[in-house]
Order: C-alpha cells, then structure tokens, then sequence
C-alpha cells in the first residue's frame, strides 16, 4: 500500500520541515510515503475533473483530516490500515490536509473517512508531522518494535 499526504501549502517553519524530513526517511523502511503540496489557490477547482486534486484521489482511498472528524487512537488507526491491507482492494490512501480555511462541505461528502488528528485546530503544518508520526508508530507497532510502549 502507498500513502501519499496533501496539504494545501508548503510547510515554512523549520521545526515542521526538519519533522516532515525525519518522519518521512523513518518511513522509507517500511510504507512508500510521499507529501503532495497544493496550492491555496486551486482548493477552489480541486473538485472538477482533470484537476490536480482529482488526479491524486482516482482510484485511492481518501481520508479528510478535519477536527470536526472521527476520533481514532492509534490502535484503531493500525487495526483500519490491517483491514485495508489484507482486503487487497486499497493499494493507495490519500490523507488530505486542508489550509487556513479547513475543508469545504464537498471534500467531507467525498471523503471515505473524514478523522480528526485531534480535537484541537491545528496548522496545518502540525498536522502534517503529527500524522507522519502516527503512521510510522503504527507501522513500527505492526512489527513490534519498541518505538510504541
């Protein structure tokens, strides 16, 4: 399965950079993981077709992060990835961040799962580190490995 995470803008904060970097090398091992930037001003086309956005949810699982979304833990999360692994069906989730502004009614009504990363409203720079942290824990708890205690 590959993973790909859209956010609506480039991270511009050191801290949320050197995070994206270090999360997304710690994957390398053990998921193909890659962050697809959009830009703020084409959120407002993403639903017609050929558009950029439309391209990158053909044919994959898609999941709005959103605070107004459901609340996982990180058990829940990993049981979700095993179900979608071993179904076979899923060989592609696209995780999709929104910017200042959120998500628009219609990128929820498409959404396969609409999760929140926490009930806070977080930057979406945040964001995008926190849920690369929660899939390399994931996928080191799927292994076993020490890292999730």
């Amino acid at each position: 399965m590959k993973w790909q995470i859209a956010v609506v803008g480039k991270p511009a904060l050191a801290y949320a950079k050197s995070g994206m970097a270090e999360y997304l090398k710690r994957l390398k091992r053990y998921v193909p993981t890659e962050v697809v930037f959009l830009k703020e001003t084409d959120v407002a086309k993403m639903d017609s077709p050929g558009s950029p956005f439309a391209k990158l949810c053909d044919g994959a699982l898609f999941i709005a992060l959103d605070e107004r979304g459901e609340r996982w833990t990180t058990e829940t999360f990993r049981d979700a990835i095993d179900q979608w692994e071993m179904s076979g069906a899923v060989k592609r989730v696209v995780l999709f961040i929104g910017g200042a502004d959120g998500h628009a009614e219609w990128i929820r009504n498409k959404a396969a799962v609409v999760l929140s990363v926490s009930s806070f409203t977080l930057q979406h720079e945040l964001a995008l580190v926190v849920i690369l942290e929660q899939l390399y824990r994931v996928y080191t708890l799927k292994r076993g490995e020490p890292y999730h205690r």
